[in-house]
């Protein structure tokens, strides 16, 4: 099989994994709250269930970006991962009692820690350029699923029957239907996922060191032997856009010197076996505060938790609150995510649409605009819904639109600056650590607003305040919220 056709169908299964995992949260979230309900469990159970999933991938996500940076490879991971989504899923079917459904949230997280390799995989696999539309067109897939997830419960919601010792219902029949697919999943992976070269830094399309001519080899080893402190630099493809190969350049190019025979054009580019043995480690000059405690990195940092905590709070507070106002039940909360789903798809193809037009920081100001709105509208509307029931609903409905319109807009901008602002050789690891801050707001949000459901001034009041926080910090950063050029990140690394 062609490279080409390997890259793409290697991409469409990624796009399945996010796929999947809007589906999951799609399916499960309006669900849950009475499953919980069903089984006895107090008020706050809800949000220590809806933490969990994000506790276990806090922690596996930095793990499995490291075991990715080390071995360059993704798909043993991806396989590995599925287990537990698999076996999470079960659990939840199962839903003998509330702890075996907050056991089973917490197994399923473990299987989310791939997405910190996928996010690794993506980022040395395109070029910066493209990487807002790349990120976008992932993120879009996760919302499609999103979309269609509550389509599916629709249908699960009709479930009434036994299936041995089990019974499948509204609440069960979701983490059945999920297992099931995520078994269906493991295949596409075996069959259509392959583990790409990276693309060199510099270059339009990922090019292998055999891929040069042999007097092309030639002239520019006679080069480097007539200036041997300019040119190796210049010409040493190792260095270009690494972080720790400064003194193995020269080596590393002598090695590959052997491999222009034209009878092995059709070997994969990655390194094989004993040239990774000795090629030094990606985590060998790595140090935390020089890549994390930089200020572009932190705002960046900063915004990844602060939108997903507001995020996640006011997810979890949708649920009850519209049983207070409105009565709705699993069908209505069902139709409601369904229609947030194609407002984020829209968003995001729009944002897809315009980084190519426009920088990333610039969409992240406007999305975090959006969001500041949004804050404030649902601070005074919503917090305390004024007027009769066509009034409240539509003060509901715009808080809702105005907050979902935003999270394209900082989503993709601050997923795309991170991954230029941090090492491309450890960017598992670096995509690991953004989620784990993600993974930290999405456990500390719902705890949040699980607590304080009947206290919404006080709930929004602190979302606002770290809204504006983040503000202040994107205007005072906004000038070095940009990719640095090679030069910069060659001096950094040398330096250090």
């Amino acid at each position: 099989m062609d490279k080409g056709r390997k890259k793409k169908l290697t991409f469409i299964t990624i796009g399945f994994i996010f796929l999947l995992s809007g589906v999951e949260y799609a399916v499960i979230l309006p669900t849950i709250w009475k499953y919980l309900q069903t089984l006895d469990a107090p008020p706050y159970f809800l949000g220590l269930t809806l933490s969990a999933f994000s506790l276990s991938g806090l922690l596996s996500g930095p793990l499995f970006g490291h075991w990715s940076d080390r071995t360059r490879t993704t798909k043993k991971i991806i396989l590995f991962s599925n287990l537990f989504e698999i076996a999470g899923n079960f659990m939840y079917f199962m839903g003998f009692s509330k702890w075996l459904l907050l056991s089973s949230r917490l197994v399923a997280g473990i299987g989310t820690g791939a997405g910190s390799s996928i996010f690794g995989f993506l980022t040395r696999s395109t070029l910066p350029e493209d990487r807002s539309t790349v990120f976008a067109a992932v993120m879009v897939c996760r919302q499609v699923g999103l979309l269609i997830g509550p389509a599916f419960n629709i249908f699960l919601r009709l479930c009434d029957f036994r299936l041995g010792p089990f019974v499948v219902n509204t609440y069960t029949a979701p983490g059945l239907f999920m297992c099931l697919l995520w078994i269906l999943l493991q295949l596409a992976v075996v069959f259509m996922y392959w583990d790409l070269p990276p693309l060199e830094r510099g270059k339009d399309t990922p090019k292998a060191p055999h891929s040069v001519s042999e007097n092309e080899q030639e002239t520019e080893e006679d080069e480097g032997k007539d200036n041997e402190e300019g040119k190796p630099l210049m010409h040493s493809q190792e260095l270009v856009g690494s972080y720790t190969s400064v003194v193995a350049s020269d080596s590393h190019r002598n090695r590959a010197a052997p491999i222009s025979d034209p009878t092995l054009n059709h070997i994969s580019p990655s390194p094989g076996p004993a040239e990774s043995q000795e090629s030094p480690s990606p985590f060998k000059n790595f140090s935390l505060s020089r890549e994390f405690l930089r200020e572009e990195v932190v705002v960046l940092l900063a915004a990844q938790f602060i939108t997903l905590f507001n995020q996640t709070a006011l997810e979890t507070m949708v649920t009850p609150l519209t049983q207070k106002y409105f009565n709705y039940g699993e069908l209505e909360n069902s139709l409601m995510y369904c229609l947030c789903g194609v407002e984020v798809i829209a968003g995001f193809l729009f944002v897809r649409w315009l980084s190519r037009r426009v920088a990333e920081r610039v969409i992240l100001a406007v999305g975090l605009s959006i969001c500041n709105i949004s804050c404030v509208w649902c601070l005074i509307f919503v917090a305390n819904p004024l007027g009769g029931f066509p009034w409240q609903l539509t003060e509901f409905i715009i808080g809702v639109f105005l907050q979902v319109l935003g999270l394209p807009f900082v989503a993709v901008a601050q997923i795309s600056l991170f991954s230029k602002v941090t090492s491309e050789e450890t960017q598992g690891f670096s995509q690991g650590v953004r989620r784990s801050v993600g993974g930290l707001a999405t456990i500390l949000g719902p705890l949040w607003a699980g607590g304080l459901t009947y206290n919404l001034y006080i709930m929004i009041g602190v979302m606002m305040a770290l809204l504006v926080l983040l503000t202040v910090m994107l205007a005072f950063s906004y000038k070095r919220l940009v990719e640095p050029s090679q030069e910069e990140e060659t001096e950094s690394r040398v330096s250090c």
